[in-house]
């Protein structure tokens, strides 16, 4: 039977605890901590050392940026972090199709207001969603992306397990860099809750996304997944089989993964 290892770190009240449970042959690691402000800034750290080891070895970073509300503190603590932003490249994750960016579930206006305002990185490849032919729009930005190594790519899981806007079932098998994907209901609706659109008519139907093979390539992957509405996911992620219908749950096959969750968020594992 094909099983599973990763270890975890809780931090409670300046405590860690080390816990490993071996479910497996890959390993991800799991830091717990006590609230989202802390979560964020451990995140932010190892980010930052990322980045930072980047530009000592080959004078640049190239960097994957997540949005959505999971990442709030995580960026805030990222951006105060002394690193020499003219040296950073940024790729985008997702974008809604046909969302205009003056609209505040914008992804752009999302990574323009917490990112590159903040820290003016060198470049910032965004993916244009209002672009006439969205497939060229995959190609080109699949084609910037195919030129470099990620060092570190940021993501978080939906509440449906989906990983960048791959929704279950998941392509794994494309080797396109970027898909136009349909967004399912749970994905939609998550969107509401977290309060981006007023209700589920209101939410695109269709996205671009980083596939998933294109995500795995990254030589660093920083899962940052706050809130109790996200532990059935978590745990669906990292304690069941690698599948389709579970698509973050692929993150077990990659050599260097660390979640970073809360209290609320990893209430479901087994620890």
């Amino acid at each position: 039977m094909r099983r599973n290892r990763f270890a975890v770190t809780l931090r409670l009240r300046d405590i860690e605890i080390y816990k490993s449970l071996f479910l497996g042959l890959s390993r991800v690691n799991i830091r717990i901590f006590d609230n989202k402000r802390e979560l964020g800034q451990a995140a932010a750290d190892d980010a930052a050392s990322i980045i930072q080891q980047a530009i000592a070895d080959r004078e640049a970073a190239y960097v994957i940026a997540a949005t959505g509300a999971s990442q709030f503190e995580f960026l805030d603590a990222l951006v105060k972090k002394k690193i020499d932003w003219s040296k950073v490249v940024f790729f985008h994750l997702d974008e809604y199709v046909d969302l205009p960016e003056a609209h505040p579930a914008s992804f752009r206006r999302y990574l323009k207001e917490r990112i590159i305002n903040q820290v003016q990185p060198r470049l910032f490849h965004l993916i244009n969603g209002e672009a006439d032919n969205v497939q060229e729009e995959c190609r080109r930005v699949g084609e910037l992306l195919s030129r470099q190594t990620i060092d570190v790519a940021f993501v978080g899981i939906g509440e449906n397990g989906h990983l960048a806007f791959n929704d279950p079932p998941a392509d794994f098998e494309t080797n396109e860099s970027y898909l136009v994907v349909d967004l399912d209901d749970a994905c939609r609706q998550q969107q509401v809750g977290e309060g981006w659109f007023r209700s589920i008519e209101e939410v695109p139907t269709q996205a671009i996304s980083m596939s998933i093979k294109q995500i795995l390539k990254s030589r660093n992957i920083l899962c940052i997944v706050p809130d109790q509405r996200k532990a059935d996911a978590v745990k669906a992620s990292v304690e069941s089989e690698v599948s389709p219908m579970r698509p973050a749950s692929i993150l077990q096959n990659h050599p260097s993964v660390t979640l970073y969750l809360d209290r609320e968020s990893s209430s479901l594992l087994n620890q």
